[in-house]
């Protein structure tokens, strides 16, 4: 090409090559990874996009890209872990300073134009095709994890001072998070075999237990592991705010939600909860004039 770039803006391109390369194999490892045989040709036709980008660079550039295996090898398993959608969503989100590269050349080269056209069209497209069952029920997810940690973290606190022995609180809140989940779980059948059919209401049950089990798991075993009940109550609340912030940053990314607003929200009634309930466990335990 007879046009004159500048070296930060060469540099740019080259890095951007590289994406466009990476994210053909990325996205070809997705689509061969897909029941659906629309979705997985969608894909495929947005890696034939992304090569074709490439090779446009490559006129600007003049050399070839060698596409990144770790960051291949860590998007595809991302994606296989936690769902295609969240997976090429984060990825996506890393391209925003080639698309904007690619905006601000378009003013003057028509290639640039094109390729942040087709670029903001793969986004579009990706959330109208993909539809993961996991996403279907996020809702079922928020009802078991809200709920787990709303209810456990606050159990824990309150029998933490009431009882000072982390075998019994251990053991008092697993009988509380077992049949409480079960109780959820049978409430969320009921409640979608009313709006749905009853595979659907079993799979949306079984998605609210699921995640309650999952997040009784994670509160409890700090009382488990550690023979102190305050240490234990400290890796507890550190556990319940880890789960907040790990969901709701999948959440944020997989259905473009707010995060913060979401998280503190989230991590707010749980802890206020969780102190509400330590007072509550304390003055019973001095009423009652327990001491074990």
């Amino acid at each position: 090409m007879s046009i004159k770039l500048d070296t930060d803006t060469l540099r740019a391109l080259q890095k951007a090559q590289k994406n466009e390369i990476t994210e053909y194999h990325i996205y070809m490892k997705l689509s061969s990874r897909i029941k659906d045989k629309h979705n997985s040709e969608v894909l495929q036709q947005i890696a034939r996009d992304e090569l074709r980008h490439h090779e446009r660079l490559k006129q600007f550039t003049g050399t070839d890209a060698k596409p990144a295996k770790l960051k291949i090898w860590f998007y595809t398993f991302i994606s296989l872990i936690f769902g295609i959608t969240f997976g090429i969503k984060l990825m996506e989100r890393g391209e925003e300073g080639s698309e904007r590269l690619y905006r601000e050349l378009g003013d003057d080269i028509e290639d640039f134009r094109l390729i942040a056209k087709e670029e903001d069209h793969h986004e579009k497209e990706l959330v109208d095709i993909i539809e993961e069952e996991r996403l279907q029920f996020v809702g079922s997810m928020v009802l078991g994890l809200n709920d787990a940690l709303v209810e456990l973290t606050g159990t824990l606190a309150g029998l933490t001072f009431a009882l000072k022995d982390t075998r019994l609180i251990a053991l008092a809140g697993l009988i509380t998070g077992v049949a409480a989940s079960l109780s959820m779980a049978a409430s969320e059948y009921l409640s979608a075999r009313t709006e749905q059919d009853n595979a659907h209401a079993l799979k949306s049950s079984l998605y609210t237990g699921g995640a309650y089990v999952f997040t009784v798991a994670c509160l409890v075993l700090p009382y488990l592991v550690f023979a102190n009940y305050v240490v234990s109550l400290v890796f507890t609340i550190a556990a319940a705010i880890l789960i907040i912030l790990v969901f709701n940053f999948y959440i944020s990314v997989a259905k473009d939600l707010p995060f913060k607003e979401r998280f503190f929200e989230m991590a707010g009634i749980s802890l206020g909860v969780a102190v509400i309930s330590f007072i509550i466990g304390y003055l019973i335990r001095l009423f009652l004039g327990v001491d074990i």
